[in-house]
């Protein structure tokens, strides 16, 4: 065992083997909505060339990017290419290239012209007959909340939908902006898609840390035990980003870190955090498991938010050195604005085995360092000697951005002080060598396994959880503190623990 700063690395995808269903690959066309986007450029077009590249993809795949204004094929797949030169995380080979990009087709297309549907068609069905592809179809919505539903509805009227193989759909949030908007929206894709054909993709579950959480106790037994939920005193995640509301400011300052991360992100790290599993389960059952966590949160009523939500919005400051504008004079917000860019709170997960034991979830934008992490905090009944001796709370902390790493935090003495000292115990991942979440995520829609995409039940309850919430923010019932660029947040996120002796790790 190494100990102090040293680490010993583990691959987190090895913890998975042995554990997974048989999922199988099939040819089928890819429709990419929204392929002159920032998203396919960044995430979407690497993820398919590292798939490819690890001969993940299907053995014969036609890929359909579709944008707005008109494009050639060539055009189109030179972009692809210097999409990837940018941002894949591996070098591009020379080798192979051509035979990738060949996969790629370009159609210019307007979501909200009937016309654009039967050309589309027109296409996918070309390429099917040249490549011998069966008529299995994934669509993929990188587009904008307001196209969803015009989309996926002419999908089905044009009969692009109506096929003789799959049909599976993407989508990525917002779903929706409220509780009554998500269950629209949810009614509306039903009409085209089923549950089981819908894949609502975020981002932070194809994270492979978090993919490892649900196998860790079933792929390491000993910590069974370390994991006793006698021992917890309580559980804190945190999702802290350095930068600002950059150039989403059109989008941002409708939603707030309340629809940007809590709805969405955190509540799915709480369900991940909450579920190990002491035996093997299905895809199926995971997700069950996931939504009776959700449905076990204990509501929290708008009257009495204050007492366990904090919000914020960042002010001027300084990050890193570089002075920077608060959030009311970034480009595009309004001045008046109380959209919220740091959120805190505590909850409770009413079921026999977290009872008691409080979450405490935390996002802000603009804050002293950019990280996603989980922490787990275990009981010290330490007397007033221990404190002098420097005992200090044993913690287990697993990071998930921009590392990935599992750490452990015990208490050693100094031989030459007799004192007790902090001493971190540390496991790391070779993080290059890791997969991206969309190439994971883009494989298992592939293939047809949904245990990391959310379920629409999953989605409405966590919506039900924060209803409340926004009615507080609707009427004022919650103060919207500020904070300094650069910080941890604002004061009073430290109130959350009330007569808990803890404090924000």
């Amino acid at each position: 065992m190494n100990y102090g700063n040293s680490s010993v690395e583990f691959d987190v995808k090895d913890q998975l083997i042995g554990f997974q269903e048989e999922w199988f690959m099939q040819d089928m066309t890819f429709i990419l909505f929204g392929a002159t986007g920032d998203l396919a450029q960044r995430k979407l077009f690497p993820a398919l060339y590292n798939l490819y590249l690890d001969g993940k993809l299907p053995d014969t795949i036609s890929i359909i990017g579709l944008g707005r204004n008109y494009c050639s094929n060539e055009d189109f797949q030179s972009k692809v290419e210097r999409a990837l030169q940018a941002y894949s995380r591996r070098a591009v080979q020379p080798s192979g290239l051509q035979d990738f990009l060949f996969k790629f087709r370009y159609c210019a297309f307007d979501a909200t012209v009937k016309e654009s549907y039967h050309h589309l068609h027109e296409i996918i069905e070309n390429r099917e007959q040249e490549l011998g592809i069966p008529q299995n179809r994934l669509f993929y919505l990188s587009v904008g909340p307001s196209l969803v539903d015009v989309i996926t509805s002419n999908l089905n009227s044009s009969g692009i939908c109506q096929t003789k193989g799959w049909k599976r759909l993407i989508v990525e949030k917002p779903f929706g902006s409220d509780l009554e908007t998500a269950r629209q929206l949810n009614k509306n894709l039903s009409k085209t898609f089923s549950e089981d054909e819908i894949y609502r993709i975020d981002h932070y579950l194809g994270k492979p840390m978090v993919q490892n959480l649900e196998t860790l106790v079933l792929a390491n037994p000993a910590l069974k035990s370390l994991l006793d939920h006698n021992q917890i005193s309580n559980v804190q995640i945190t999702a802290s980003e350095t930068v600002g509301v950059e150039t989403r400011a059109d989008y941002y300052d409708k939603a707030g870190a309340i629809r940007d991360m809590v709805q969405n992100h955190l509540l799915q790290l709480v369900m991940m955090t909450a579920i190990y599993l002491p035996e093997k389960i299905t895809s199926n059952e995971i997700r069950v498991k996931k939504m009776e966590i959700v449905d076990s949160l204990r509501p929290v009523l708008k009257e009495n938010a204050y007492k366990h939500v904090v919000r914020g919005q960042y002010a001027s400051g300084e990050v890193q050195g570089t002075p920077l504008v608060g959030y009311k004079e970034e480009p595009g917000v309004d001045v008046s604005s109380k959209t919220d860019t740091y959120f805190a709170a505590r909850l409770y997960i009413d079921n026999p085995s977290w009872s008691g034991i409080p979450f405490y979830i935390r996002t802000g934008k603009r804050m002293d360092q950019k990280s996603t992490r989980i922490v787990i905090e275990f009981k010290n009944k330490m007397t007033d000697s221990d404190v002098l001796q420097g005992i200090t709370p044993n913690l287990l902390i697993f990071e998930i951005s921009p590392n990935e790493s599992i750490s452990l935090r015990v208490n050693m003495k100094d031989p030459s002080s007799n004192r007790f000292e902090p001493v971190w115990i540390n496991f790391s991942t070779n993080s290059e060598s890791l997969p991206e979440a969309y190439e994971l995520l883009l494989f298992d829609a592939m293939v047809g396994n949904s245990t990391f995409f959310s379920h629409w039940k999953e989605v409405e309850l966590s919506w039900e959880w924060i209803q409340p919430l926004l009615e507080a923010y609707q009427e004022n019932l919650l103060p919207l503190h500020s904070y300094p660029a650069g910080s941890t947040g604002p004061e009073e996120a430290n109130q959350l623990f009330q007569s808990n002796p803890f404090k924000w790790w």
